[in-house]
């Protein structure tokens, strides 16, 4: 009823005024319900599906947050091309990556921001703001004020509705969009995985209101007594008072139950429609981490899982699960805050090695033959590895070439006497 309640009041707003001041909002067009109907939709379930309702939904949340964490917390930087791999420190948009993005938001809270509503609602947006040809800020705006437009020269234009109810244009060099897949013909606008997934998502949401039902509305005891004679209300009370002082609580647990006077015990097991709920709550944590691409024990399901298996857990994360938004964001920084020549002196890299590390034996290993030990050529230089393990830079010179461990003892010079 709140739904046709807002339909209603809007239809009587707009008989009234026909032609309201400019910045006048109707509190019926805010209405959420009428909010909740336009963005989302009915499902067939009958649960109404919009991106804040889907993160009610604890496989929703938690596989939007692991994400949108990953990539707050990882390095985004700005490289230099070429053979000598050096960070663009002074370039404006390395600035922007690592250190401040705009006055209220560091990296990692700019960053996961972005992400989470690029994952909710398939797009989200940042006002560049500019001095002269430098980005000096990043604004986030919400997506669902932002629609991006494709002009007759087929450059692209974004039109945004101000809090006040006004519009105004921005070029696309003034708006950085991070997008998902494109189903549009001209591959301008990410599709929301919260409104492709809307069933299995409603699903979701009506088990877990199922579920909530049968804690408040079901009889959850766990077995009855029974006598084959009516007793008096004396009686029932004088057995509920010894079964609850000598066998309630799990100071009583496995106790021995003596029984007289013709009164038998009957546990009660679960039902077969309470295995259902069980199997289908399951079963919708499948399809969420389908839809976001999280494996499952990372949603704290399938504890067999944990274990050996859970660094190649995390590598199949990091490729399948990550790598599509690491080329996502990697591409619209260079796009948007490079320019054409910009480009080819520099690349945006997510470094995702902090999401790859194994255990400290297999990091021994690793770095002790990229370093040359057993005979193998080196890759790596010792400040490199320094480097990886956040340890500060050697004042050995040799510390920066790529020297076998028997070329470094030959090197060594010789002590005084």
């Amino acid at each position: 009823m709140e739904l046709f309640d807002a339909l209603l009041a809007t239809s009587h707003w707009r008989e009234a005024e026909s032609r309201p001041a400019q910045g006048q909002v109707s509190a019926a067009l805010t209405s959420a319900a009428l909010q909740a109907f336009m963005r989302g939709g009915e499902t067939a379930s009958g649960e109404y599906v919009t991106p804040s309702k889907a993160l009610e939904n604890m496989a929703i949340l938690r596989s939007v947050s692991l994400i949108s964490e990953s990539i707050g917390m990882l390095p985004l930087n700005l490289m230099v091309s070429g053979l000598e791999k050096a960070y663009a420190t002074e370039h404006a948009a390395h600035r922007l990556a690592k250190k401040r993005p705009n006055e209220y938001q560091g990296p990692y809270k700019f960053k996961s921001t972005m992400q989470l509503r690029a994952l909710l609602h398939g797009n989200a947006y940042a006002r560049i703001i500019w001095r002269g040809n430098v980005p000096v800020r990043l604004i986030p705006l919400d997506s669902g004020r932002v629609t991006p437009k494709l002009n007759d020269d087929f450059t692209v234009r974004y039109e945004y509705q101000r809090p006040d109810g006004g519009m105004i244009t921005l070029a696309a060099r003034d708006i950085l969009h991070i997008a998902d897949l494109a189903e549009d013909e001209h591959g301008l606008v990410g599709i929301s995985r919260v409104k492709k997934a809307r069933e299995a998502i409603g699903l979701a949401l009506q088990a877990q209101k199922a579920a909530a039902r049968v804690f408040k509305n079901g009889v959850m005891a766990g077995g009855a007594l029974s006598h084959p004679k009516k007793l008096d209300p004396q009686q029932i009370k004088n057995i509920r008072e010894s079964l609850e002082d000598h066998h309630a609580g799990a100071g009583n647990a496995h106790k021995w139950m003596v029984l007289e006077d013709g009164v038998t015990a009957e546990k009660w097991a679960n039902s077969a429609k309470d295995s259902e709920l069980g199997d289908s709550r399951d079963h919708q944590i499948e399809e969420v981490a389908r839809a976001f691409g999280v494996p499952r024990p990372l949603l704290m399901m399938d504890d067999t899982s944990w274990g050996s298996g859970i660094e190649q857990l995390g590598i199949f994360f990091v490729q399948y699960g990550l790598q599509h938004w690491f080329n996502a964001w990697e591409d619209e920084w260079a796009l948007k805050l490079l320019g054409d020549k910009e480009r080819d002196l520099y690349y945006a890299k997510f470094n995702e090695h902090a999401l790859l590390r194994g255990t400290l034996k297999d990091q021994a290993d690793f770095f002790a033959k990229a370093l040359g030990s057993g005979g193998s050529q080196p890759f790596m230089a010792a400040n490199e590895v320094r480097d990886r393990l956040d340890l500060p830079k050697s004042n050995d010179p040799a510390a920066d070439s790529l020297q076998s461990p028997l070329m470094r003892k030959t090197n060594v010079p010789a002590e005084t006497t």
